[in-house]
């Protein structure tokens, strides 16, 4: 997905395929409102601000999870990009280096507005003293969608040497990297938690737990969902028959729901993120399939013009909106906090009813924070890396810090730390510089 263009009136290149551009923005639209749904604030009858997950609450949720959880399927998109965008890179006589330090540019620089942002307040509100707890509960809300931006940053960091392993294997790299899945839950969940009693992460405090033993599945489950995008570009899934597809389907969420009580995880798929379980490893196959029984449709709307429009329009900010989507979301209900108007119950039929239109309103809200914060979706032509080996050690002083803050929720050291590695991230990869060629970042 190019980020050039931010109008609607961009031509699109003749017998370009927009149908995963169609997706990969729908599935970001699909996380604005579900977190929206997530985020039920209100104030009980003694005036206190009560902060809830309201949708999770609900009889349906964890059903509806196993469909709306579209995670996976951003993963094999990404997978399928890659390979794309390697191949493209290959045939101009890229690098292998080259080619991870652009795509770490594309998480690092969108992130980095974020991280500042996050410090400030932070630090702002532990100067005035502001309740803790309320601090905390909001804080942890907005930084938990930046998981992401690790496990995205390791799969494309892996993604030369997956592919020539793909290359070379094909459908075995898949069967070991699942076998590795297994194997790191059944470490965590059989041996860790059942067998030597070992509980959860605290809530509060920097502790130890049980999900330190699954933090190996930020790498395999989303390798094999990677994995999983390569047989797609191969049109491994376009082979198959309409029914071969529909078995992949049932029998991969009989696979998936299999697991659950075998293992131990969770019926919640959201719970099952971090650190990632079998079951979204099968999801991936399933929404796979899925998406190329429904690849004709899909292909017929994006042929018109209403379509395209939303398309090129959030494509080209894509990254901000995922980002910066539940930080707009808290504003704007403490702006709803500070007007003197009632507040619907969490969970009520009006609070039900107004979520689209809330919906819009964020959407509107992110857009026009975008319009300052679009250089840093693009890429600029990169300079040399600092040094042999400055782009790995880039990797991990990104990705480190955010693993922090899905393990341990976000607070002003994790902040901190994440704003520094972001920075030096940027510096040793050359990152830094100004946009010039618009041309030559749509080429990369």
């Amino acid at each position: 997905m190019s980020s050039a263009a931010p109008t609607p009136t961009r031509v699109v290149p003749q017998g370009r395929d927009l149908t995963l551009d169609l997706v990969r923005v729908g599935c970001v639209l699909l996380v604005v409102f579900a977190h929206i749904l997530y985020s039920g604030v209100g104030r009980g009858s003694d005036g206190r601000i009560l902060i809830e997950k309201t949708v999770e609450q609900q009889p349906w949720f964890d059903v509806a999870s196993w469909i709306v959880d579209i995670m996976p399927l951003f993963f094999v998109i990404g997978g399928f990009a890659a390979r794309a965008g390697w191949r493209s890179a290959q045939r101009r006589g890229g690098s292998e280096d080259q080619f991870v330090r652009v795509r770490l540019a594309r998480l690092a620089r969108p992130a980095l507005p974020l991280f500042a942002f996050f410090s400030v307040v932070l630090g702002a509100a532990r100067m005035l003293g502001l309740d803790p707890a309320l601090v905390d509960a909001v804080a942890v809300g907005v930084g938990s969608p930046l998981w992401f931006l690790a496990a995205y940053a390791i799969t494309q960091a892996c993604a030369p040497r997956m592919m020539r392993l793909h290359e070379r294997w094909g459908m075995r790299v898949l069967a070991v990297l699942f076998l590795c899945v297994v194997a790191v839950d059944a470490v965590r969940f059989l041996l860790m938690r059942e067998t030597f009693g070992i509980p959860s992460v605290p809530a509060d405090g920097y502790g130890f737990g049980e999900q330190f033993f699954g933090i190996p599945n930020v790498l395999f489950v989303w390798l094999f969902c990677q994995q999983v995008g390569f047989l797609m570009y191969d049109g491994w899934f376009r082979a198959r028959t309409a029914w071969q597809l529909i078995a992949l389907i049932v029998g991969g969420y009989g696979l998936a729901a299999a697991s659950v009580p075998l293992m131990g995880s969770w019926w919640n798929m959201l719970s099952n993120q971090w650190p990632p379980t079998i079951p979204l490893a099968v999801l991936a196959v399933v929404q796979a399939a899925a998406l190329t029984l429904l690849h004709r449709p899909l292909t017929a709307l994006t042929r018109t013009k209403a379509v395209q429009g939303v398309m090129l329009l959030i494509s080209s900010r894509l990254m901000t909106v995922y980002l910066w989507h539940l930080p707009m979301v808290m504003v704007l209900i403490g702006v709803e906090l500070l007007l003197p108007i009632p507040m619907p119950h969490p969970g009520g039929a009006v609070w039900w009813w107004t979520r689209p239109l809330f919906f819009v309103l964020v959407l509107a809200a992110v857009l026009a924070l975008s319009l300052p914060l679009m250089r840093f979706e693009k890429t600029p032509p990169l300079q040399e890396a600092r040094f042999t080996g400055a782009t790995p050690l880039a990797i991990l002083l990104f990705v480190l810090p955010v693993l922090g803050i899905t393990t341990y929720g976000l607070d002003l050291p994790l902040a901190l730390a994440a704003l520094v590695g972001t920075v030096a991230a940027l510096w040793l990869t050359g990152a830094f510089a100004a946009p010039r060629d618009q041309g030559a970042m749509e080429r990369a």
